[in-house]
Formats: structure tokens, C-alpha cells, sequence
């Protein structure tokens, strides 16, 4: 089978994306890969620190790597959202195709000093493995929010974003682009919808060259996501399982569940022995 970096490759020869899906459980995951077979595409898997704490690491690992043998399809592992070295490391050793080195909320000084740490140590365990950083402000949740999230601010320029490829040796990019995790609860409603900044996404892929991840897919306008994707972006991510039918019918209505709706949030965590 190809590698992700083989296929991330392609996808921007070809001028499309290559979809990233988070998943907490099996029947999350399951979905992701029939509904990636039945129209015969590549696809990431995602799961982010909570997600692999709910699963366990190698567990997780173990179900990508035996329903991309049983099935036939390019799946990719992803560790999404990832925030410290160690957990970055336990991925790596795991085998995971690739890692968010996410440190977007430290002083970018300081982001860049330890992101060029972890890709030195994780490629030393993996040399295959890509490493993506995060700059800019896209915030940290898969929350359903009352009001509509301004994603004005905190936006990547190109020329933060040279810099800090230059600086770190990432393989993969995380900008702020109008992109942002969560959703309006008018945007649960399809009243409203998220909007990118083009020309700023095709300036940020000419001052890197390299991969781009949409990451907050989620609310996207799908004009913007077409628009998007030509000049720069490969992979985008969107988190289902905060919106699962089964979670709301799990669960009493509260402040709390019914804006996190997601079973790292229901259940304890996994116990590897």
C-alpha cells in the first residue's frame, strides 16, 4: 500500500483533498471506512489524546491496521491534537502514519523551539511518519457554542507560516484560515455557516509547499471547502461523533452533554495492561 506521504502527493497533483474523519469507537470507524470503499477513496482516521485515552493507543492502532487489510482500502492512522512529546512518542511507537504536534497555544517562540524537538525525536522512532504543527488560533474543542464563533482572529499569515516550516521541519501544516473546531448551535441548524479565506490558503501553500489541513471542518460552507481545496489544501478535518444520534439518546439533557456530545466524555478511559 501506498504511504500517506505518497498520497498526499497525488491528491495535490490532482487538485483534491483527502478527507480526515475523528473517531472514538468502532462503529465510528467502521462508517468512515465503508463509506471511504463504497466511493473508492483514500482516508485519514483521527484520534486526538481523549479519543486514544478512551480507546487505548496500540488498540486503536490494531483495528486501522486490520480493516485496512481485510478491506482493501487506504486507511491512515492520525494522532490528532496531540500536546506533549510523550504522548507524541507513544503514537509514534504505535505505528500511527502521523502526528499533530499541537503546541498552537504556546508563545510561537516557544511552539517552535519544541515542535523542531518532536520531529527530531518521533522521526527518530519512525522515519516514516509525518509530523504536522499548528499555528494560529483555530481552538480546542468539537463544542456545539451558543453563540457564533468569530474566526477573524488569530489568523496564520503566509509569512508566519514560512517561517515556522522553515524553522521546524514539519511535513504538514495547521494554519488559521477562517477554519475553527466547534459549531454555532445555528450552524447545528444549518442557518449559518463557516467561511474560509481563500487567497490566504492559496498564499500560505505558495510561501510553504507543503500539505495544508483544513482542520474544524465541521459548518464549513461546501463552496468555500471546493474553493479551498485547488489551490493548497489536502487534507480536512471534521469531528462526527460529537453530534452522534446515539450520544443524545444516551444521555440526560444538561449545559454540559448536550454541548460536548461525545463518548470520551461518557466513559472512562481504556485500561491497557
Amino acid at each position: 500500500m501506498q504511504t500517506l506521504r505518497e498520497v498526499l502527493e497525488q491528491s495535490q497533483q490532482r487538485g483534491v483533498a483527502i478527507g480526515h474523519f475523528n473517531i472514538s469507537d468502532l462503529i465510528l470507524l467502521k462508517a468512515v471506512v465503508a463509506a471511504a470503499r463504497e466511493i473508492d477513496v483514500p482516508v485519514i482516521v483521527g484520534a486526538s489524546q481523549g479519543e486514544r485515552d478512551f480507546m487505548g493507543v496500540r488498540e486503536i492502532a490494531a483495528l486501522v491496521r486490520s480493516l485496512r487489510e481485510e478491506s482493501g482500502v487506504p486507511i491512515f492512522l492520525n494522532a490528532d491534537h496531540t500536546h506533549s512529546l510523550a504522548k507524541a512518542e507513544e503514537a509514534a511507537r504505535a505505528e500511527f502514519d502521523s502526528i499533530v504536534f499541537d503546541l498552537s497555544a504556546l508563545p510561537i517562540d516557544e511552539n517552535v523551539r519544541q515542535t523542531k524537538e518532536a520531529v527530531a525525536v518521533l522521526k527518530a522512532i519512525q522515519p516514516a511518519i509525518l509530523i504536522e504543527g499548528e499555528i494560529g488560533d483555530i481552538g480546542t474543542g468539537s463544542e456545539i457554542h451558543e453563540t457564533v464563533i468569530d474566526t477573524s482572529k488569530g489568523l496564520t499569515t503566509p509569512e508566519e507560516a514560512r517561517k515556522y516550516v522553515t524553522a521546524t521541519g514539519v511535513d504538514i501544516l495547521a494554519p488559521a484560515v477562517g477554519n475553527m473546531h466547534g459549531m454555532s448551535a445555528s450552524m447545528v441548524h444549518g442557518e449559518a455557516r463557516k467561511h474560509l479565506d481563500i487567497q490566504r490558503i492559496a498564499d500560505i501553500k505558495k510561501a510553504t509547499g507543503i500539505p495544508i489541513t483544513l482542520h474544524g471542518g465541521s459548518g464549513t460552507a461546501d463552496e468555500d471547502f471546493r474553493r479551498a481545496i485547488a489551490p493548497a489544501s489536502t487534507s480536512s478535518t471534521s469531528t462526527p461523533s460529537f453530534a452522534s444520534p446515539g450520544d443524545r439518546a444516551s444521555k440526560p439533557a444538561s449545559p454540559n452533554n448536550r454541548t460536548r456530545l461525545c463518548p470520551t466524555r461518557s466513559f472512562p478511559p481504556s485500561s491497557t495492561p
